[in-house]
């Protein structure tokens, strides 16, 4: 017999198959084991079936009679009491398969979110450990409760499975992101240089560096791809009261739309409570405070004196402006020509089909250009 302290089988048999090798080489029967270690028959037919469970006592007991070292014994228990728990814990979780229909599992082990075994028990644990509850019990009460109270455009489904899984890789990227402690007064000073940004046409541009300055403020900015059933622009959340998660869904590929989503986000934060959590793109229960968003962002990245210079552009020409005239007034307030044009749009100032051309188009598709930009 191995005499280590070290010992540590994975096995599902008891310490009694042990204890029977060993009285089987010895020629003992069950009462003279009792006999010599002071234990009833009970007791030892209790610790052979695995009924009962090695004690200190009777570890240092078996060692003395048996062989081997007291921490052999407790060891051995450990592991058999383990390896029974676990046993236990996959029925229980296999029970909970419908659960995993509710999430988009193949999507997110696509984007290697998640890696989950072949057994069903395995794939709920896998997701379990993911959205970082210990029980489907724990999710709902985490996830569904609070997201059932959004509601998703009529253009759109909702499905709380998949936005609960967007929202959780938005908290585990912004956990890692090392972040100063948040300072409301900077942050918004900041987004006067974070306007700028709007001018890059490829995320390789702006993605790092909005990520580094909103960090230095304390908002762990995340973009994160968004499964089918997620119709979410952006989220944020905060993660403490010292740093906020700004969480970017990929859905709007034009920098029109990502912009005006990023900006609408950063009101959130600045303006409305630490305890409160908003999903842009589905509809919340405080219309007032997506109001208050929307009128943020808008302010901020054209201001209300030249959206009313820029009205009066369109009504003279006719809501027939050309490239080159847009092109002319971004520079001039200092902007991508592509927001004017979304503003125009969103006014009715110019038809939707009108100076597409102007807006940059970003491409979150490819697998390979994200690894860059996340590398970066």
């Amino acid at each position: 017999m191995t005499d280590s302290t070290n010992f540590a089988p994975d096995w599902v048999s008891p310490p009694g198959d042990t204890i029977a090798d060993l009285l089987e080489e010895r020629g003992w029967t069950h009462n003279e084991l009792a006999e010599r270690s002071g234990f009833t028959p009970k007791h030892v037919n209790a610790l052979l079936k695995g009924t009962a469970t090695i004690s200190p006592d009777a570890a240092e007991r078996l060692s003395r009679v048996l062989g081997s070292t007291t921490d052999f014994w407790l060891v051995r228990e450990a592991h058999y009491r383990a390896a029974m728990e676990r046993r236990s814990v996959a029925k229980s979780l296999a029970t909970e398969a419908d659960w995993l229909r509710e999430i988009p599992l193949a999507w997110m082990k696509r984007q290697g979110w998640v890696a989950t075994g072949s057994s069903v028990s395995e794939r709920v644990e896998a997701c379990l450990r993911y959205f970082g509850v210990a029980t489907v019990d724990a999710w709902r009460a985490t996830y569904e409760v609070p997201l059932a109270a959004f509601r998703a455009s009529p253009k759109f489904e909702k499905k709380i499975g998949a936005v609960a899984s967007w929202l959780r890789r938005g908290e585990r990227e912004a956990t890692d992101v090392s972040c100063a402690p948040y300072d409301r007064a900077a942050f918004k000073e900041a987004l006067g240089e974070l306007r700028g940004f709007t001018h890059a046409t490829h995320p390789r541009e702006f993605v790092p560096r909005l990520i580094e300055q909103c960090a230095k403020r304390g908002v762990a900015v995340v973009f994160a791809p968004a499964p089918e059933g997620c119709p979410a622009s952006g989220a944020t959340r905060w993660l403490s009261p010292d740093k906020a998660m700004l969480l970017l869904s990929l859905r709007h590929n034009t920098n029109d739309h990502l912009w005006f989503t990023f900006f609408h986000e950063a009101a959130h934060l600045l303006l409305h409570g630490k305890k409160m959590q908003f999903v842009d793109g589905l509809d919340g229960l405080d219309e007032e405070a997506e109001a208050e968003a929307d009128r943020f962002a808008r302010d901020w990245l054209i201001s209300p004196a030249d959206a009313r210079r820029l009205e009066s552009l369109a009504v003279q020409h006719g809501g027939r402006l050309s490239a080159e005239l847009v092109t002319a007034f971004a520079s001039e307030i200092g902007i991508a020509p592509g927001i004017v044009v979304g503003r125009m749009q969103k006014e009715k100032w110019l038809r939707w089909t009108h100076l597409n051309s102007l807006k940059a188009r970003y491409a979150w598709t490819d697998a390979e250009e994200r690894k860059a930009i996340d590398d970066d």
